[in-house]
C-alpha cells in the first residue's frame, strides 16, 4: 500500500519530470518500488533514457530492468512494436532467461494470440512448476477471453498450490459471487477469516453471502459476522449495521418470534439503529427520512 508521504514523492517527482525537470530515472525507480502500473509516464519517460546512449549507459546492470520495465508499459499502452525490440535486446543479452520467456509470452497475450501464448507458459511450467507469475497470467489470460470457467479451474489450481494468497481467494470468492455460486463464494471467505482473522471486509463480505443465501442457520451466522465487522471497524461500518437490521428482522419473521435468543437480538438491532440514525444525522442529515422509514418497515416485518 502506497504511503502518503509515498504519494507526495511520486507526484512532485512526476510534475518534475514532465515538465523537463530532470529526475526521469528517480520516478521511474519510485513506481517499480511502489509497483504501480504508470504505462504511458513509464513508457515516455524510460524510452527517453533508452534512446539516449549517454543516459542508457550511465545505468549500469539496471539498463535490463529498465527494458523489461518499458516492454511491459509498452505492452500495456498497445506499443507492440516498442515492446517487442525492448524483449529482443534483452533476449540477446539473456539468451537462456526464462524471465525474458515470461515477456515474450505476454507480448504474444498482448497480440492475442492465446494458443501460442498458452504453450508458452505451459513450457515455462514445466521447467518451473511453482513459479506464480506464470499461474496468475494463465487465469488472467482466460478471463480476458472471457472464458471465465476457465479463469475459475486455473485459480482453483493455483489455489492447490498456494493456499496463502489471499488476492487470489479473495479474486475467487467475487467471481463465484457474479456467477451467483454462494455456497463456493462462502467456502474461500472462510478460508480468508482463517488466515487473516481481523481484516473486517472479509467478515463483512462473507455475512453479505450468508445473508443471501438465507435460511435461519445463515441468517444467524451473517448476523455474528455482521457484528464482528461492526467490533472489527469500532463501530463505524454503515453496512454491517445496516446487516444486523436486516438479519434480526428476517430471523424473527423465520422464527415467528418465538426464539429468545432473537427476542435478545432486537436489542441489538434497535443499538444498530440508533448507531445509524446518529451517523445520519451527522453526515447525510437530508436522508434521515428514508432511513427512519426504512428503518420503521423492518421493525414492522418482524
Amino acid at each position: 500500500m502506497v504511503t502518503k508521504t509515498e504519494e507526495n514523492q511520486l507526484n512532485r517527482l512526476e510534475s518534475q519530470v514532465d515538465n523537463a525537470g530532470g529526475g526521469a530515472w528517480e520516478y521511474l525507480c519510485l513506481v517499480r518500488k511502489l509497483k504501480l502500473r504508470r504505462s504511458d509516464k513509464v513508457l515516455k519517460h524510460g524510452l527517453s533514457i533508452l534512446n539516449n546512449p549517454s543516459k542508457r549507459s550511465a545505468l549500469g546492470p539496471e539498463e535490463w530492468t529498465l527494458y523489461e520495465q518499458v516492454a511491459v508499459a509498452a505492452m500495456d499502452c498497445q506499443s507492440l512494436d516498442v515492446a517487442k525490440d525492448c524483449i529482443k535486446v534483452l533476449r540477446k543479452k539473456f539468451p537462456d532467461s526464462k524471465r525474458v520467456g515470461r515477456l515474450e509470452a505476454l507480448l504474444l497475450e498482448a497480440k492475442g494470440s492465446w494458443e501460442l501464448a498458452d504453450k508458452a507458459y505451459s513450457s515455462l511450467l514445466e521447467d518451473n512448476p511453482l513459479d506464480q507469475t506464470i499461474h496468475k497470467r494463465r487465469v488472467a489470460m482466460a478471463k480476458a477471453q472471457g472464458n471465465i470457467p476457465g479463469a475459475i479451474e486455473w485459480l482453483n489450481k493455483y489455489l492447490e498450490i498456494f493456499m496463502a494468497d489471499h488476492d487470489a481467494w479473495r479474486e475467487l470468492a467475487e467471481i463465484y459471487v457474479s456467477l451467483q455460486m454462494y455456497k463456493q463464494a462462502a467456502f474461500c471467505y472462510e478460508e480468508l477469516i482463517l488466515s487473516q482473522p481481523t481484516v473486517p471486509l472479509y467478515h463483512l463480505a462473507y455475512a453479505d453471502v450468508l445473508y443471501t443465501l438465507g435460511g435461519l442457520e445463515n441468517l444467524q451466522t451473517a448476523k455474528k459476522y455482521y457484528t464482528s465487522t461492526i467490533d472489527l471497524t469500532g463501530g463505524k461500518n454503515t453496512r454491517a449495521l445496516f446487516g444486523v437490521c436486516l438479519c434480526t428482522s428476517a430471523i424473527t419473521q423465520v422464527t415467528k418470534g418465538k426464539s429468545k435468543e432473537e427476542k435478545e437480538g432486537s436489542q441489538v438491532q434497535s443499538l444498530a439503529a440508533k448507531v445509524l440514525e446518529k451517523d445520519y444525522k451527522q453526515r447525510a442529515p437530508d436522508k434521515l427520512p428514508q432511513l427512519t422509514t426504512a428503518l420503521k418497515s423492518l421493525t414492522l416485518s418482524s
